[in-house]
């Protein structure tokens, strides 16, 4: 049977003769080992709480809000939408009571499923703005459940034990119907909802189960970007489709113990959790007695010269040699520390800096960077095992179509390009032009074997006084190289050089040396002449970075406004 829909694959996985397999892995406090669940035994919590949500009159259609941490219920509810009909509308844990308000009114949710009392707040605070609000549904049974006029409360395991009773009749969702409504992070102006239907998503599972490695059902994902995340999104998808397991990491705090715990296969991840884990083996190795140095320096220096096979360059016959020595003493150890189990990893939602790229090479975890957008579903491109490019993207998906405009402008067009932004017309239309191509606000180029780069992102590209165009990111990529730099932001707009903010505690001479560093490589007019230093690291808690750990410029720049005219002066 052709799966078209992602109830099709849900049905296929969850009733199928390899049923029992393990699914998902997770924790319900810290401390207690791991517990997991079949592909069965899911499948009957998702078709009960199903249940539950038909009972409730929530229609096809409907919206319905999720606002909780990565766990078995989120996914539950997530399919149980999918069951009904219903449209699922996942917010970010760690939005604020207003970005909430604001998406709960957009929507038109009729309910909430939320983890925790703080969530619950949240949604309450929502309440005046969100009138078609009637239900709202919470996790965590120690939560006190209140009394508002127009609203039912429920317990989520309340619902899930009411429905292994109750009766579900199985509909038959079309291609095009509606799946979720994901709102973007709002770098600037207010997040647009992103509608993704059935097609769209499937499509993109496929080409990406034609694109990477096979997954089996031993492989285990852990996981730890929120699900309301795209990217995170569809890899639990792509995951769920293929047979494998995953494994909800508690925190970002606590990866480094659940990656020893669960010893994962597989991961995605950002680029900045990548930058974090190598600040981190390098800090280890700074303290290491200088012989351990020297040796732990060696065996990079033979992991890197014995990689450049991934890249299909010839290796010579001394790293050949020398390699099974270097990973005894050095890379196999680096790798014990992710478990020592990893078949590949990937790395989406920003551009991920070659040299990091190379030196995970080196450890023997090789980086698969793919590239693309909430509205494509979200992937669009993504480097092969066999044919990696160091500061590429990779080639298109199946299926989708990839082109660069006169402007340089990355445009896509496919079955994963979304059905449009909720109830944003206008909007729509300037972003899917009248021949179907998404104009991805991405600059890049293709190479003549159809790899993607991409350079910058169009409204991130800095013009100074003479007319110069620098593109930020890569200068920033160059200076958070080093140790001594936990985050860099250029500045420049319409001056007559640039300037760079860093968040750094290293000391005025050290920076300089560092900026001197990365101004070796750079063209005259792309120079760093001035620096400021900030003590504070851009985080999604003081509003610097987007939920999906981009920083949001504007609003750097308008805090540190001061600062920065004080380079120019």
């Amino acid at each position: 049977m052709e799966l078209r829909t992602l109830q099709d694959i849900f049905f296929a996985r969850t009733t199928g003769h390899d049923a029992d397999n393990l699914y998902v892995h997770y924790k319900r406090q810290r401390g207690e080992l791991y517990r997991a669940l079949s592909y069965k035994e899911f499948g009957d919590r998702v078709r009960a709480f199903a249940a539950s949500l038909a009972h409730l009159g929530i229609a096809n259609g409907e919206r319905i809000l999720i606002s909780s941490e990565s766990s078995p219920e989120w996914t539950v509810t997530d399919f149980a939408a999918i069951l009904t009909g219903a449209v699922s509308v996942p917010v970010y844990p760690t939005l604020t009571a207003k970005q909430v308000e604001y998406i709960l009114k957009d929507s038109g949710a009729v309910a909430a499923v939320v983890s925790n009392d703080f969530q619950l707040r949240k949604i309450l605070a929502s309440l005046p703005a969100a009138p078609a609000l009637k239900h709202i549904i919470v996790m965590d049974t120690s939560v006190s459940l209140p009394e508002v006029s127009g609203v039912t409360f429920y317990y989520f395991s309340e619902l899930e034990r009411e429905g292994i009773l109750r009766s579900f009749d199985r509909r038959d969702p079309s291609e095009e119907d509606l799946v979720t409504i994901i709102y973007t992070s709002g770098t600037t102006g207010d997040p647009k909802g992103v509608m993704l239907t059935h097609r769209n998503l499937v499509s993109n599972v496929h080409g990406a189960l034609d694109s990477i490695p096979s997954v089996r059902p031993s492989d285990i994902f852990l996981s730890f970007l929120p699900l309301s995340h795209a990217f995170e999104r569809i890899a639990s998808y792509f995951l769920f489709f293929a047979g494998g397991q995953v494994a909800y990491a508690e925190s970002i705090e606590s990866m480094a113990e659940n990656m020893l715990e669960i010893r994962p296969t597989i991961m995605t991840a950002v680029p900045r959790f990548f930058e974090r884990l190598h600040s981190r083996i390098l800090s280890t190795r700074d303290k290491m007695p200088i012989y351990r140095r020297m040796i732990f320096d060696w065996g990079v220096r033979t992991g890197k010269a014995y990689a450049k096979k991934i890249e299909q360059l010839p290796v010579s016959l001394h790293a050949k040699t020398m390699y099974p020595l270097a990973n005894k003493l050095v890379l196999s150890k680096i790798r014990s520390r992710t478990g020592g189990r990893i078949r590949f990893l990937v790395s989406g939602g920003a551009a991920l800096n070659p040299e990091i790229g190379r030196t995970f090479a080196a450890f023997g975890l090789t980086i698969l960077e793919g590239y693309g957008l909430t509205e494509t579903s979200p992937v669009v491109a993504v480097n092969r095992i066999d044919s990696l490019q160091w500061g590429t993207v990779g080639k298109p998906l199946p299926g989708v179509e990839v082109g660069i405009a006169e402007d340089g402008e990355i445009l896509i067009r496919g079955a994963n390009v979304m059905k449009g932004y909720f109830n944003d017309d206008k909007v729509t239309a300037e972003m899917i032009d009248s021949e179907g191509w998404l104009h991805s606000g991405d600059i890049g180029v293709l190479s003549a074997e159809g790899i993607l780069k991409i350079t910058d992102r169009k409204k991130n590209i800095i013009v100074l006084a003479n007319g110069k165009n620098i593109t930020p990111t890569r200068i920033e990529a160059l200076l958070e190289e080093s140790p001594l730099i936990e985050q860099a932001v250029v500045v420049g707009e319409k001056k007559d050089y640039c300037g760079v903010l860093l968040v750094s505690t290293a000391s005025t001479e050290q920076l300089q040396a560092e900026i001197n560093r990365v101004n070796k490589d750079l063209a005259a007019f792309e120079k760093l002449r001035k620096f400021g230093t900030i003590a504070e690291p851009f985080t999604i808690e003081n509003g610097m970075m987007t939920p999906t750990l981009k920083i949001r410029r504007k609003e750097v720049e308008k805090r540190y406004g001061e600062l920065i005219e004080s380079m120019y002066k």
